[in-house]
Order: C-alpha cells, then structure tokens, then sequence
C-alpha cells in the first residue's frame, strides 16, 4: 500500500496539472452514473447528488492530505465567469419555451427584475443589523453586495420536479424568474461595484437604478444583434451544404463571443449569451441542416449539464476548505447564529414580493381570458423555488471576498463559509423536501387546469399591420381598435403585434418558418 501512494506521490510531483484534473474528471462521470442510478429518487436530483459526492471526495482528500486541503482544483471566480456560466445560461435561452416565455413575460419581469430590487435591500439591511451583534464589520458596499449575493436563486431543483406539458404556466414563471434573477442580481452585484459608497445620499438609488437600466438595455441589445447575425450569416451562406460541423461550430462561437464581447464592454454577459441563445434559437436554428438541428440540442444540453454538476461538486469539496474555516474567528455558536440568520433574511426577502407582486399580476391580467390565475399553491411553489441558492451566489461571494480563490481576512473567510453553507443547506434541505411539496400541493389530476392563452386566429395574423393598398380611413381604424385591445389586453396584443411583424419582416430575413406554415 506504500508503494502505491509513493508511486501517487511522484506522479503527482511530474505531473501536477494532470493528476488533479483527471481525478476531477473521474468524480464527474462517477457523479454521472449515480445521478442516473438516482434518477426515479422521490427525494434526491442532480444538483443534490453532486453536493453529496463533493462532501463525500472532500472528505477523503482531507484525509488522504492529513487535513491540509479538502480541493482536487483551487476555485477561480473568472474560471466559473468566463468558461462555466456562458454554457449554463446560453442553453437555458435555447431550449426555452418561448411562447410561454414571452406570454408570460410581465410576470416574470416583476418576479426576476422587481423582485430582486425588493429583496436585496432587505437581505443586506438585515445583514447590517445581524452582524454588528456577531462583531462583524463590513463596508457599506459589502452589505450591499451581500444583498445581490443572498437574492439570487437557482431553481434547478425545482424544474426537474416539474413537468413543462403538464404545468406550462408554473414552469414558466419558475424557470423565466430563474433566469432573469440569475442576470438582474449580476447587474445589481456590478452596479454596486460603481458606487462612491463616501458618497451615499438620497441619489444614490436613482444612479444605481439608471446603471441597471443601461446594462439591462444594452446587454439584451447586443444579444439580439448576436442572434440575428448568425442567422443571417446561416441562411445566407448555406453553411450545411458542406459541413454541418461549421454551422454548429458558429452557433457556439458566436454564442461564446457575444458574451465575451458583453464582459469586455463592462455589460451583463448573462443576459447577452440568454437573448442570443432566444434568437438563434427563434432563427437561426431554422436555417442548418435536419442533422445538426439535433446535435446541437443535445450539444448545448450536454455542455450545461457538464458545467452544473462541475459546480456543485466543487461547492461540496469547498464546504470541508480548513484554510477558511480555521481563518474565521465566530465561534461554532456565532457562526450557526450568523448562517440561521441569513437563512431567515433569504425567507423573508422571497416572501416580501412573491405574494405581493402575484396578487398585483392576477389584478393586472383580469382583463386578459385567463383561465386560472396564480393560485396560492402556486405561489407558495414559486416561494419555494427561489429558496435555494446556487453557483451565482458562491461565484459573486468568491467575487467580493476573496483573491483569486483566497479570502485575505478572518470576516472575508467567514463571508465565503457562510454563502457555502447556506447554499449547501438550501439545496440539500429544500431540495430534499421540494417533491413531496410540489406532490402534495400539485396532485397529479389537477396539474393541467392552467392558464391557457387565448390563441392568435389565422385571419388576425394575416392582417398586415398598415397597408398601403387601403384607404388611410381603414388603417385609422384598425390602428384604434389594436391600441383599444392594447389597453384591454397588453401582453396578449403585444405578441399578436410581434406574430404579424415577425412573419411580414423577420422570418423572410433571418429564416424560420412562418406561424401560418407551423399549423
């Protein structure tokens, strides 16, 4: 047995970079098979089994280094920035359900825009208050920060109880909130990082509020224009007639640049790669080959599901990191009275605009031929979805408090131990109990009695929206009763309004079949 840990000890001496690298990758396909083993589990997912493996390998690496280090990779907060986040959120924008995306799309604003904007100040008030009785001193802009870190979610756990056919409307609103939270508290997180904390007064808010808004507009704007020109350069190059592996290749490039172009130009990343991810899929995936159509669904799932268990796993290893927890000084008393407390705020912040802005939603879309409103099933779902935190909160937390992976102070270490710890016990508590939650308050039979929209007829979308063949007296009129039916109906019109033009002007340029053809 000696001999083989010499043998180990030398290998790992000639190659340092190699050994650790392929034990990573050989806990990552161990992790693969016991998720699949685990997969009819009532009780555990994929983002729980990651956690518990990375506990578990943390642990024998903490023996086998006799309690020197519990890491197989030291953890960079541009490594997960620049190579694992632009996957994850690029395929959530491609494999997204787009009509109840964008049907939806009020409600969903108001939980990932607004919502964060409710939560965060509530968290880091929280955290200022809680704090100070632990000894713990930090900077204005750090309770700031800490306000984005603690309002992001990760509602992995929740969508893969959920079933999409079955609960479009839910679905909708848990996976578009995830993402728009995801992007809105990394905005927020950098727009605090702008801010002259010397100089807080009662303009502050209105700057961080205008920063927002100019990330906000200029990071989907350049995703969109990433979008549209690989689906022009698609249709009108035909790249399929020779190779199906250079139109694959572009979508990821172009996809890869978009957000590399968003990072470089001080913009939002994650919602530049996610409105590319919209549009290519939207056009841009209509113009390649039969072939590559199903290679890159399977590519950019697989590219996401690799990048996600990554993650997790490396969050598990962090949580046994002694370099951390011998450099914090709360005692073992203070540092549970410090997590319970950031547990309470994460409660509290989701519950402060869940059920407010659901009611406002249901007011709003009484005129609207809902069917079912959010009912308070469903907005206790929702709540719960948004309990959990993930890789955005340890990625901004090794952002804010550490140097490259290494906090520099005994309150930075406790900073970083605290957001692991609160992650792994969301994940793993919440995550536990979100099946039967979900079982019992969405019984199977009454799962598709959902809001259904009214659909679009074919006689209204083959209506041009001004025609220059008819008298100036009929386009009046049909521009009066549209803005009547924009006043009545706002999201339903609006998206009868983008069919018409989307046939008329953007499926003839970009590609992508009409919605009279796809009926």
């Amino acid at each position: 047995m000696e001999r083989v840990w010499e043998i180990a000890g030398n290998l790992g001496e000639t190659h340092k970079q190699v050994v650790p690298i392929t034990v990573f990758v050989t806990v990552l396909c161990f992790c693969l098979v016991v998720g699949h083993l685990l997969e009819e589990n009532r009780w555990v997912n994929e983002s729980i089994t990651a956690l518990i493996i990375g506990c578990v390998t943390g642990t024998i690496i903490l023996l086998i280094s006799k309690g020197k280090s519990s890491h197989i990779l030291r953890f960079d907060e541009e490594l997960f920035f620049i190579y694992l986040l632009p996957p994850i959120i690029f395929n959530a924008g491609f494999q997204v359900k787009k009509k109840q995306f964008f049907h939806n799309f009020f409600t969903i604003m108001l939980f990932g825009v607004i919502g964060v904007f409710i939560s965060s100040p509530i968290i880091a008030t929280g955290c200022w208050l809680l704090f100070g009785k632990f000894g713990i001193n930090l900077s204005p802009r750090d309770y700031l920060a800490l306000g984005a870190i603690f309002s992001s979610t990760d509602t992995v756990c929740t969508l893969q109880v959920l079933h999409q056919d079955e609960t479009p409307l839910l679905y909708s609103l848990v996976f578009g909130e995830g993402v728009v939270n995801d992007a809105t508290t990394v905005v927020l997180f950098n727009a605090v990082q702008k801010l002259d904390v010397n100089r807080i007064d009662g303009w502050t808010a209105v700057k961080v509020l205008v920063d927002f808004l100019y990330l906000f507009s200029t990071s989907t704007a350049l995703g969109v224009a990433a979008g549209l020109v690989t689906a022009f350069v698609l249709k009108g190059l035909y790249f399929g007639r020779h190779s199906s592996v250079r139109e694959i290749a572009l979508m990821v490039l172009m996809a890869y640049l978009s957000y590399m172009l968003a990072e470089l130009f001080e913009l939002s990343g994650i919602l530049t790669v996610f409105f590319a991810g919209i549009f290519m899929s939207h056009y841009a995936w209509h113009n390649v080959t039969d072939s590559s159509r199903i290679t890159t669904k399977h590519v950019f799932a697989m590219m996401s599901f690799i990048a996600e268990t990554f993650i997790f796993l490396y969050v598990g290893m962090d949580a046994l990191d002694i370099e951390k927890w011998k450099m914090s000084k709360l005692s073992g008393w203070d540092s549970i009275g410090v997590y319970s407390g950031i547990m309470l705020l994460i409660l509290l912040g989701r519950a402060a605009f869940v059920f407010p802005l659901s009611a406002l939603s249901n007011c709003l879309n009484t005129s609207t031929r809902r069917s079912t409103s959010i009912t308070l099933n469903h907005q206790i779902v929702i709540w719960w979805a948004g309990l959990m935190r993930g890789a955005v909160s340890i990625a901004l937390a090794f952002k804010q408090f550490t140097h490259y992976g290494v906090p520099l102070d005994p309150v930075n270490a406790t900073m970083v131990t605290a957001t692991v710890i609160v992650v792994i016990f969301s994940t793993l508590v919440f995550g536990f109990l979100t099946k039967p939650l979900i079982s019992y308050l969405l019984p199977h039979s009454n799962a598709s009695n959902l809001e259904r929209e009214p659909t679009i007829s074919k006689e209204a979308l083959k209506l041009p929206l001004l025609s220059f063949e008819e008298s100036a007296a009929t386009n009046l009129l049909r521009a009066k009763d549209g803005f009547s039916m924009l006043m009545e109906r706002p999201v339903y019109t609006i998206h009868s309004f983008w069919r018409r033009f989307d046939d008329a002007y953007m499926r003839p340029t970009f590609g992508g079949p009409r919605s009279n053809e796809l009926s």
